[in-house]
């Protein structure tokens, strides 16, 4: 089991460019500080998947918008006619949002079936930054 999770913030509901985003992962001692990067720090080649959870984010109904973005790691069912039990990996997130009048809200894969990411970039950018490079 998979207990690593990656938490994005974004300071101002609705602009995406600027954001915090904080991985939380355990090594071989048990858990290690949390790792945090800028929107200037993620690496370029990661760049393309942050924009599949971006994507994903604005599916959100209007007036909701983002505040912050727990994502983790998930098997996903996916039979195949070949293999009935063949399950992928995907990037689950689960989005708290602000509305004007100040009202504040948990939005899951329930409520939008695009917060589950199935794109293999987005579960490479899951890896990258919970995976330990030594």
């Amino acid at each position: 089991m998979n207990n690593s999770e990656i938490q994005i913030q974004f300071p101002r509901p609705g602009e995406w460019g600027e954001f915090t985003l904080t991985a939380i992962y355990q090594d071989k001692g048990g858990y290690r500080p949390p790792a945090r990067y800028t929107q200037d720090e993620i690496p370029a080649d990661q760049a393309l998947a942050m924009q599949a959870v971006v994507s994903a984010l604005v599916e959100l109904a209007e007036p909701w918008q983002a505040v912050q973005v727990w994502a983790r790691l998930k098997e996903f069912y996916a039979p195949e006619e070949d293999d009935p039990m063949r399950t992928a990996e995907t990037v689950d997130l689960t989005v708290e949002a602000v509305n004007p009048q100040g009202g504040r809200r948990v939005f899951t894969s329930r409520d939008y079936p695009a917060f589950i990411i199935t794109e293999p970039a987005a579960v490479e950018f899951f890896k990258f930054f919970t995976t330990v490079n030594e």
